[in-house]
């Protein structure tokens, strides 16, 4: 990747190492499933999806854009998983809207703007594409860190999630076994996640826990405080905390966190 980027004196990751083309969606592979984002230039990775995101907003704000393929919701996922949780949220809406027919609950290979336009559509459902779809949303819930073992939890899960009753999942498998959490805010801003046990082992990388609205004042010493009993928590470098006590209550609250163990 490095070579051909000096070679093409390009500043994204290139879709093709021979040609040094422009593709995010193919780019969104190196996340996942290959998870090569330690091994990936960290600044062209950047720029690539920085790229893409201005791509999506001057269409999205266009009249005149023509068609696209719904591949490009694989770039949902990468969002999350670069921790770009509003846009891809926006995408996430963008790409729901596009449905064809929508009350198919599906999307062909090719979306035109104009619905009722005589073109090739491709199949329709279009399997291929309706796994992509599947794939991103799960990465919202919770995705795998192959670099260190860890568990990712609700790092793409959207703030207006949190409204009424919560987010509940339920039997999201893992190659550590099925999880299982609430996430919900209180009515007094607090943001509480429960993790259940179930049959989910702890991760040799942890969980590391990113709900929306669950940002820390003093990391440092919030962390010192954010103990009672078994339940432990650190600081994540790249956001969020990790905890290694299942099951447990987190709980953000005034811009601090602490852990209770479950039973």
């Amino acid at each position: 990747m490095r070579a051909a980027i000096t070679a093409h004196a390009i500043d994204y990751v290139p879709g093709c190492a021979d040609l040094g083309d422009f593709d995010a969606t193919s780019t969104t592979i190196a996340l996942d499933p290959v998870q090569a984002d330690s091994v990936v230039p960290a600044a062209a990775l950047r720029r690539t999806f920085e790229r893409y995101w201005d791509f999506f907003a001057a269409r999205r704000a266009s009249a005149t854009w023509t068609d696209y393929t719904p591949y490009e919701m694989r770039a949902i996922g990468a969002l999350a998983r670069l921790g770009e949780r509003e846009r891809a949220d926006t995408l996430l809406h963008w790409f729901l809207a596009d449905r064809r027919p929508i009350a198919w609950r599906q999307w062909p290979e090719v979306v035109d703007r104009e619905p009722r336009r005589v073109r090739f559509l491709g199949d329709l459902p279009h399997t291929w594409v309706g796994s992509d779809y599947v794939r991103s949303v799960l990465d919202l819930f919770a995705y795998e860190r192959e670099a260190d073992g860890a568990l990712v939890i609700a790092a793409g899960v959207p703030d207006r999630w949190l409204a009424d009753s919560g987010v509940v999942v339920r039997g999201l498998r893992t190659r550590w076994g099925a999880l299982a959490y609430t996430l919900a805010r209180e009515r007094g801003g607090s943001v509480v996640m429960k993790i259940e046990s179930g049959d989910l082992r702890l991760p040799p990388g942890g969980l590391v826990l990113r709900p929306p609205g669950a940002k820390l004042e003093d990391p440092q010493a919030c962390l010192a405080r954010a103990s009672t009993g078994r339940a432990r928590l650190e600081r994540d470098p790249g956001g969020g905390v990790v905890l290694r006590t299942i099951p447990c209550e987190v709980r953000w609250s005034g811009g601090c966190v602490t852990a209770t163990p479950g039973r």
